[in-house]
């Protein structure tokens, strides 16, 4: 790898350079321009990543490899003119660089690699050659900036989540040449011909009647999205199609569709055979007869602001209601026998849980994160807390575990900074030694008559100092 010299903020790369090497001047916040030499072929993985202040990058026609993560964080960089024998963009290789605001891909590119444009907000302009054939997972995600695309009629796959999280973006055009994709109808969506299958969405995408499959992650990140109606002809919505969809209100399936319904105006889509609610909107009533929430069901969502689990349901997948900020109150059926990973973490305006002692087991992170969580109370039957369950809920200050619970995980109740009265039952064999590690607050462990030396053996010897034994509960006199 060569050492370039940096004067007055201009790199400066001899005649006769071959190659920038990887992570050359990675990190260098003194640079501002670099004007690279013809001659030069191949630009290092990481070459320019994170150069803040470069602002300008003349990269000559010799160039013909250009690495991942090449100019990565280049947050001053405002334009860049691929060079003509470029024939792939590498991962990564202008993600973050939110000062650029236009780009041109030439006809020599045929593949635009995963995240290679990720997060370049300021992205206004793209325009896409026939030479492109491959667009990657995530390619444009991110590009709040970006209002319109076109796709042109030489690209044969496209990855999902191209555009997940172009929040400015309303039109979306496929060349009417291309063989394997369309935009039938103006729906502003790609969908794949052959299959019918909806890939690729924006906040104004309406579904034709015709599309029968919605791919994995098609609307997910679709914020402005405020209203979706499922057609009778879809048969198949693949997992997450609706993940992280914050403006989402209104969810009408066709009452025709023979696979799905929105029963009751609950905005919510539910499989019908199954009774599986597969994806919600923040504005979601569970009707019963749900038997389960899947997993990321409404992860995303700021609202719904109170949910009741009907008595029909006996399963919450993982991150069902993950970063629903709106969810102040959940109520539990006693009928539910599994809650997921991370089914409530970052629900940061709930308030207070009686989690119910039909699940045995506190899965681990379920409440991670739940910043306003104040009061929980543990019922008779659970038997495990798992990891991080409760971690940094920082304003939790009081803690109930009922008889029967056995284990408690590591970091169960990490940083909760508030906590200051804890109650444990009669039984607990193991607690993690971290189960209650940055609780500063705590004041009371209260502990069952005559138990304090069981309990100084499982925790800590700091917090040896709050152990309160409770009175023994008086037996009732035989009449």
């Amino acid at each position: 790898m060569a050492d370039f010299e940096i004067k007055d903020g201009v790199a400066i790369i001899p005649e006769g350079t071959t190659e920038i090497g990887r992570r050359a001047l990675i990190n260098c916040t003194d640079l501002k321009s670099v004007v690279i030499p013809e001659g030069v072929t191949k630009i290092g993985n990481s070459a320019f990543s994170s150069c803040t202040n470069l602002t300008s990058v003349v990269i000559p026609e010799s160039v013909t490899e250009i690495g991942f993560d090449a100019f990565y964080g280049c947050t001053s960089l405002t334009s860049i003119v691929i060079p003509k024998n470029l024939t792939k963009i590498e991962s990564s290789v202008f993600r973050g660089c939110t000062g650029l605001t236009s780009i041109v891909i030439p006809e020599s590119v045929t593949e635009i690699e995963g995240g290679a444009f990720k997060g370049c907000t300021g992205l206004a302009d793209v325009i896409l050659s026939d030479g492109v054939m491959e667009m990657g997972y995530e390619a444009f995600r991110d590009c709040t900036g970006l209002t319109s695309i076109v796709i042109p009629k030489g690209v044969t796959k496209i990855s999902s989540g191209v555009f997940s999280g172009c929040t400015g973006l309303t039109s979306i055009i496929v060349d009417a040449n291309n063989k394997v994709y369309d935009s039938r109808e103006n729906c502003n969506a790609i969908i794949e011909t052959a299959t019918n299958t909806l890939i690729g969405v924006c906040k104004s995408t309406i579904i034709p009647e015709s599309v029968t499959k919605i791919k994995y992650g098609a609307f997910n990140g679709s914020i402005g999205l405020t209203s979706i109606a499922i057609p009778e002809s879809v048969t198949e919505i693949e997992y997450q199609s609706f993940t992280d969809c914050p403006d989402l209100t209104s969810i009408v399936v066709d009452d025709g569709n023979k696979v799905y319904d929105s029963r009751k105006n609950c905005n919510a889509i539910i499989e019908t055979e199954s009774n599986v609610l597969v994806a919600g909107s923040k504005t979601t009533a569970i009707p019963e007869g749900v038997t389960k929430i899947e997993n990321r069901a409404l992860s995303g969502c700021t609202g719904p602001t109170d949910i009741v689990i009907p008595d029909s349901v006996t399963e919450i997948g993982f991150e069902a209601f993950k970063d629903c900020i709106g969810l102040t109150r959940i109520v539990f059926s006693e009928n539910i026998t599994e809650i997921g990973t991370r089914a409530f973490s970052g629900c940061t305006s709930l308030t207070s849980i009686v989690f119910p002692g039909s699940v045995t087991k506190i899965e681990p992170d379920v409440f991670n994160g739940c910043t306003s969580l104040t009061d929980v109370i543990i019922s008779k039957g659970v038997t495990e807390i798992g990891s991080n369950a409760f971690r940094c809920c920082t304003s939790l200050a009081n803690v109930v575990i009922s008889e029967g619970v056995m284990e408690i995980g590591s970091d169960a109740f990490r940083a909760c900074s508030s906590l200051a009265n804890i109650t444990l039952p009669l039984g607990i064999k193991k607690i993690a030694n971290d189960a209650f590690y940055g609780c500063t607050g705590i004041t009371t462990i209260n502990v069952p008559a005559k138990k304090a030396d069981y309990y100084k053996k499982r925790l800590p010897e700091e917090l040896h100092q709050f152990i309160v034994e409770m009175e023994p509960e008086k037996k009732a006199k035989k009449k």
